[in-house]
């Protein structure tokens, strides 16, 4: 497909004005505050995935609401750590699937804490959604939207730093090693929990979704972005007001708050997360950043040439 957003000098050169509400940072710590009043109560089940280099545990943990979060821990046959982990989200509308899809960082000798997403499909979290909505349009985008309390992503971004609280329980992590990961919706997580957990060292977002939403529902044509578009087609009034609650789960602002080491990347051909989304939360990431730039890719992006790269910065942060 032809380019379709800014070219890549402009793009370079591309660092928006954040649309961030005055009360930002004190939303955030008192929905954590709230959350942290339920245990996280990790526990750790060892499972027989048929795998002999590995060992792998079911994981169960408290997020939003105290709700139960699953999640899979993977580690080195055998290891007796301390060991770096790994934290990572999932793309929109996948779940955690299986243990051998989950091979890649205790292979390098890292803990790798992959979290399940709540409600979405393919997942073995239940939404656990007696949390008040109206009607929204089908999907996730625009749940709750009608105030920042309610909204979906509230819920999942709680649940994203307390995946991290989760990790740091096991004897085998080193508490002072963590890394948070993901692609597409998992890198917008990612991005929410580099922001929240400020202690975190390292962000690894891949074509990150979530950020900078009014650029992204303009531009984008793919993909969920479009939920927004349509939700605001039947509810002309509510423009500014769906963009205020928005704003408190803007990759963007949370990028701005990130002091580990960050590498993103981006597909300049993607029409799913338009590279100019991605660009503006490189820009404003506050912590030391590299950029991976796939100039012929769509939402892809690097993939395995991507892993690659992840492997590399992880081995150059954490040794």
């Amino acid at each position: 497909m032809p380019i379709f957003d800014k070219e890549l000098p402009d793009l370079e050169a591309y660092k928006p004005e954040r649309e961030e509400q005055p009360d930002f940072d004190s939303f955030w710590t008192a929905t954590l505050d709230e959350a942290r009043q339920h245990p996280v109560d990790a526990r750790f089940e060892p499972v027989d995935a048929l795998l002999s280099t590995v060992d792998v545990a079911d994981v169960t943990y408290r997020g939003f609401g105290g709700d139960e979060i699953r999640g899979w821990f993977v580690t080195p046959h055998g290891a007796d750590g301390p060991l770096p982990c790994v934290v990572e989200y999932i793309g929109y509308g996948g779940g955690r699937g299986l243990p051998h899809q989950w091979l890649l960082h205790a292979s390098a000798g890292r803990a790798h804490f992959v979290m399940d997403t709540r409600g979405q499909r393919g997942g073995d979290t239940p939404d656990r959604d007696p949390y008040p909505t109206t009607p929204s349009y089908p999907g996730f985008m625009t749940m709750g939207v009608e105030s920042p309390e309610t909204y979906y992503y509230r819920r999942l971004m709680t649940d994203a730093v307390r995946a991290i609280d989760a990790a740091r329980t096991h004897p085998l992590v080193d508490p002072a090693k963590i890394v948070v990961t993901g692609g597409s919706q998992g890198g917008g997580l990612a991005l929410a929990a580099g922001g929240l957990a400020s202690d975190v060292v390292g962000v690894i977002s891949d074509v990150p979704f979530l950020t900078h939403y009014r650029r992204a529902v303009d531009v984008a044509d793919d993909g969920p972005y479009p939920e927004i578009k349509w939700y605001l087609r039947d509810r002309r009034g509510r423009v500014e007001e769906t963009f205020k609650t928005l704003s408190y789960f803007d990759g963007v602002n949370f990028a701005a708050r990130c002091a580990g080491s960050g590498l993103i990347s981006v597909g300049l051909l993607d029409n799913v997360c338009p590279p100019s989304t991605v660009y503006a939360a490189y820009h404003h990431y506050a912590g030391p950043k590299e950029l991976r730039v796939w100039e012929y890719n769509k939402h892809e992006g690097g993939a395995n040439y991507q892993q690659a790269e992840a492997l590399r910065f992880l081995k150059d942060l954490l040794g």
